[in-house]
């Protein structure tokens, strides 16, 4: 099992920029497929970015050429850099872990964006 710890979220002007990370808890991390996904009110849940255990990324069409996440397996660490916010970014992120099926998720950190 691998806990998940967000940070980074706030509230930002349209066109700034922020960066989120999370925290696994354990140093076999480096063997989980990892993604970013993000809910805002009233919407369902939405995959934004992964990034393998090899390190191969895939990305939502609404952030390809905004966000781009980044892996740090000697610090257990994923991060999301989001650049070029737009109010329709705001939501909450969620940080997801996977292995061999087994999905494990964060608590969650609030991006908002103001116009």
């Amino acid at each position: 099992q691998v806990q998940l710890v967000e940070s980074g979220g706030g509230l930002v002007q349209a066109g700034g920029s922020l960066r989120l990370s999370c925290a696994a808890s354990r140093s076999a991390f480096r063997l989980y497929n990892t993604g970013w996904y993000r809910q805002a009110p009233g919407k369902q849940r939405e995959l934004v970015a992964t990034i393998t255990s090899g390190g191969s990324t895939n990305y939502a069409d609404s952030v390809k050429g905004r966000f781009t996440t980044t892996r740090d397996n000697a610090k257990n660490m994923v991060y999301l850099q989001m650049n070029s916010l737009k109010p329709e970014d705001t939501a909450v992120y969620y940080c997801n872990a996977d292995r061999f099926g087994f999905q494990y998720w964060g608590q969650g950190t609030q991006v908002t964006v103001s116009s």
